[in-house]
């Protein structure tokens, strides 16, 4: 009988690091308590046992270690698919072990993870999984040294394989997608209000917590699954449900009953990825056993979410190199367990990329749209065409509202047309369909498009360009070659490689033909012009933000450039309509002939010139033609808004361009995204302003302007469901009276003290980037004095989703974010029990904002304001109370704040104007109780 192979654990003292400070347990058992300046001499050249070593390293501000037992590793490699908060409490609690109470207690546990990990694999050494992890090792071992190479390797039981890059190709081991073949005719059958509260009862299973509001909503919800009447009505409900309703699983109750018994998948679109993420977790009490949820229920993302396999497999020679062996490593092990490939907020530990540098990982995704679909080799193993796949025949897709916007925009999908939409965060509507329907025609897209057209013309890309993508089709077509070509000549009218640099330097005479060629370049010398105009036009500024200026009246170089720019477009577009139609005529002439593979090829390359070059360059030329039009008349409504703006990053000018976007993005929403469908329930807990005065109608209507239901044929269903939290009893809200908002010390100061009176379990928010780092600089140090970790968006080399659970599993440590935390945070429990506004999150003044403030406010535009800074207010107070026993106190840092603004808060909220000090004491004592 095999004997189970023996643990080797690394005689390595485990450290655990706070600010300038570290506690070292020594492999005899000693605990030191050393200085930051003193830990290199306590650990004489010995690699450490830690947990995220590159945050430990800056914690301690100290360079990165040369060597150490990282424990995210280890648990990546052993576990891979599994999440885990990259701290050490974090990684207890996904252990199942009892987090730790202080650093002492945290830094005695390492050694006790290792151990976890290392039976972990050893029991499952004979699983598929691990069928090749040995030779991995070996490989790892021998290229990067690999600090767990040896203790991997004993609980595998296979001190000497050997090494190969064979591992890294996991394709070979990924099974193919399957078409599932045409979709069958769905059914119209509708849901009974009582068949969607039965449908909840069987969710929420015997025993569980009778909450009648839920019923309720799932009754309403229900509304949006009958039967359609007419073509272009369909069925909306509008849906407001208070935090605590349970409105996930409210909709899910209508929504799955009808796919069900419908034969057509549901399309349940959130704002965010993290949504995405609870709702598939929810659906776990829906579907328990994993093939059957995995079968029923796909989340879908854009391709720039996926681990991309081609990018993969060229990036394996740098396998053999030392920095990328051990991330392009534990991909591979990662890509074997995955469920559905997603590298963005899926079951991929995003800490990887923190760990080993985002050039490690961000590549292996098509973050630049260079997907080359049925000609890669990869296409019949890879992870998005298998999610497109899987979810024409699931039950509940779970998507998000830009991949939903974007296929509108592009006027088609690769994902069958839904016919029930659920869009949950319903409030995002507006600024979901105002990215999507919008357009630029700046240095950054145009540039790309050269890209696409002509290929890589310079640094590391495959970027195969036009040329080589019709070749492949071309073998018995020259017919094809004449546009193909016609059009990338044309294509050098697209800003080259260095245009960034140019677009600032004044034309001089040219010292060479190519000199020349670059200095008249239709493009760059508009976007030269743009760059003028705005910078004589704005305000002056301190040269580290983006600026903008008006269209009109035009500069007076920027109409001929214009005219000139709208011609090379033309010239672009007219050879590639005719290649797209040559395409198109291959797959209907020889219809009988062509082999499926074939057939898939050539629409894909006719898609593909359509949706990356056809409808943007028509975009482009109808925002040149209104350079020609008249100026609209003061206070004229029409449909779009043009501007010109010079973007800056860090202070530096990195793009310029003319900018459009829809006076009221609803519109293109209703018509290409709602009016198509069947059935909508647009639902979240703020879809309502719920501002001064109680006009219920009022608030009605404006929430129907904001998500598009006012502009469909049928009147929308309304419907709202209070939350059955005790605001009163459970939270405090107060105004600050004695800080100066514009004093950054100031404001620093009075987070860092509520944060101390809280004892951590604050979230601050801030409405400018620079700000925010101000005051992490100003709070850390006597934050991490106290015992209470700081994290920071845009400080920390974390994404957000990685903040946000280091942030949950952390109970006692502070966040700092903007906007994207504002709306993006679940964290229920004592790690949110404190928001902090640095000021009142007033909409951030634009030539956007301008116009939309005089034509969609209906005759007050102070009003429209105040309702997004209100609905901004009321969206943050939503996260502090996520269960009937949270307690949470809302300060704002803005004395100027003016009541009207917090009317939106939840009835009975007790609501306080003081200073500083007697807020402090009422935040020690209000939180204590609880």
């Amino acid at each position: 009988m095999p004997q189970p192979p023996r643990l080797l654990l690394p005689d390595a003292p485990a450290l655990i690091a706070g600010l300038g400070r570290a506690t070292l347990l020594t492999p005899d058992g000693e605990l030191l308590a050393l200085s930051a300046s003193g830990l290199a001499e306590a650990l004489g050249g010995a690699a450490p046992l830690l947990v995220h070593a590159p945050a430990t390293a800056r914690r301690l501000d100290l360079p990165r270690f040369d060597a150490a037992f990282d424990l995210l590793e280890l648990f990546a490699f052993c576990m891979p698919a599994r999440p885990a908060a990259p701290t050490p409490r974090g990684l207890a609690m996904a252990l199942d072990l009892t987090p730790p109470v202080d650093d002492a207690a945290a830094a005695a546990q390492l050694p006790e993870m290792a151990t976890i990990l290392l039976r972990h694999l050893a029991a499952g050494r004979h699983l598929p999984l691990n069928r090749d992890a040995a030779i991995l090792t070996a490989h790892l071992r021998k290229v990067a040294g690999w600090s767990w190479a040896d203790s991997v390797l004993a609980a595998l039981g296979a001190d000497a394989e050997k090494p190969s890059l064979d591992p890294y190709k996991v394709w070979r081991r990924l099974p193919d997608w399957e078409d599932p073949g045409p979709a069958q005719p769905p059914g119209s059958f509708d849901v009974s209000p009582g068949e969607a509260r039965t449908r909840l009862a069987h969710i929420l299973g015997e025993g569980s917590e009778q909450r009648p509001q839920q019923a309720d909503y799932a009754s309403a919800a229900s509304g949006a699954f009958a039967p359609r009447e007419d073509r272009g009505t369909p069925h909306i409900v509008l849906a407001e449900a208070g935090t605590g309703t349970g409105k996930t699983l409210g909709y899910i109750a209508p929504a799955s009953l009808w796919a069900e018994r419908n034969g057509a998948p549901v399309w349940i679109s959130t704002f965010t990825r993290n949504l995405q993420r609870q709702i598939d977790q929810e659906l776990g009490r829906l579907y328990p056993e994993p093939e059957e949820r995995r079968r029923r229920v796909v989340v879908r993302k854009g391709r720039e979410n996926y681990l991309c396999l081609l990018n993969l497999d060229e990036m394996l020679g740098q396998a053999t190199h030392p920095d990328m062996a051990v991330p392009l490593a534990l991909v591979a092990r990662w890509a074997l367990a995955t469920r559905d490939g997603d590298l963005m907020a899926g079951d991929f530990p995003g800490w990887v990329a923190e760990l080993h540098g985002p050039a490690s990982i961000w590549p292996l995704a098509d973050r630049r749209g260079e997907c080359i679909r049925s000609a890669c080799p990869r296409y019949k193993q890879c992870y998005v065409e298998h999610s497109i796949r899987r979810a024409r025949t699931a039950t509940l897709v779970i998507a998000n509202h830009a991949l939903v916007m974007v296929q509108a925009a592009q006027g088609g999908a690769e994902d069958v047309r839904p016919l029930r939409y659920v869009f949950d965060e319903g409030h995002h509507l507006f600024d979901a369909a105002d990215a999507a329907f919008s357009a630029a025609l700046c240095g950054g897209e145009t540039a790309e498009m050269r890209r696409w057209l002509l290929g890589a013309e310079g640094g590391r890309s495959r970027a195969r360009g036009l040329r080589r993508r019709i070749e492949e089709l071309a073998g018995d077509l020259p017919d094809l070659l004449p546009p193909m070509e016609a059009a990338l000549h044309a294509a050098r009218a697209l800003p080259g490689l260095g245009w960034v640099t140019r677009l600032s330097e004044e034309p001089r005479e040219p010292a060479s033909e190519a000199a020349a060629e670059r200095q008249s370049n239709p493009t760059e010398v508009f976007l030269r012009a743009v760059r003028r105009q705005v910078l004589a036009r704005a305000r002056e500024e301190d040269g580290l933000y983006d600026v903008e200026c008006d269209l009109h009246p035009l500069g007076e170089d920027l109409p001929e450039a214009g005219e000139a720019l709208e011609r090379a477009l033309k010239r672009i577009e007219e050879p590639l309509a005719r290649l797209r139609e040559k395409l198109m005529a291959r797959l209907e002439d020889e219809v009988e002939e062509l082999e499926t593979t074939d057939r898939i090829r050539y629409e894909t390359a006719a898609k593909g010139i359509e949706r990356r070059a056809l409808m943007p360059l028509a975009a482009w030329q109808g925002m040149l033609r209104a350079l020609r039009e008249p100026p609209p008349l003061p206070g004229e409504r029409r449909a779009f808004v043009d501007w010109l703006a010079l973007t800056r990053r860090e202070g530096r000018e990195v793009d310029a361009g003319l900018h459009r976007h829809w006076l009221d993005p609803t519109t293109p929403f209703a018509l290409t995204v709602a009016a198509p469908a069947h059935g909508l329930l647009v639902t979240s807990a703020t879809l309502r302003d719920a501002g001064l005065g109680g006009d219920e109608e009022a608030d009605w209507v404006a929430a129907e302007a904001r998500t598009g239901a006012s502009q469909l044929a049928t009147p929308a269903i309304r419907a709202a469901f209070p939350s059955p939290f005790d605001y009163a009893a459970r939270t405090r809200a107060f105004v600050v009276t004695d800080v100066d908002k514009t004093r950054s010390a100031q404001v620093s100061a009075a987070m860092g003290a509520l944060f101390l009176a809280a004892g951590g379990g604050g979230l601050g928010l801030f409405t400018a980037i620079r700000r925010l780092r101000d005051g992490f600089r100003h709070m850390a140090p006597r934050l991490e004095a106290a015992g209470i970790p700081l994290y920071a968006q845009h400080m920390d080399a974390m994404d957000n989703a990685t903040l946000v659970d280091v942030f949950r599993a952390e109970e006692n440590s502070c966040l700092l974010g903007t906007d994207a935390m504002r709306d993006g945070v679940d964290v229920p429990g004592r790690s949110l029990r404190l928001l902090v506004f640095d000021r009142v999150p007033w909409p951030r003044p634009s030539i956007l904002h301008r116009e939309r403030r005089v034509h969609l406010s209906g005759g007050d535009p102070k009003g429209y304001d105040d309702a997004l800074a209100r609905h901004r207010l009321r969206q943050a107070f939503g996260r502090l109370i996520r269960r009937a026993d949270d307690r949470g106190v809302f300060v704002l840092l803005d004395r100027s704040c003016p009541s009207r603004l917090l009317a939106g808060l939840p009835e009975g909220v007790p609501l306080r104007r003081t200073g500083l000090a007697e807020v402090v004491a009422e935040t020690r004592a209000f939180l204590a109780e609880g």
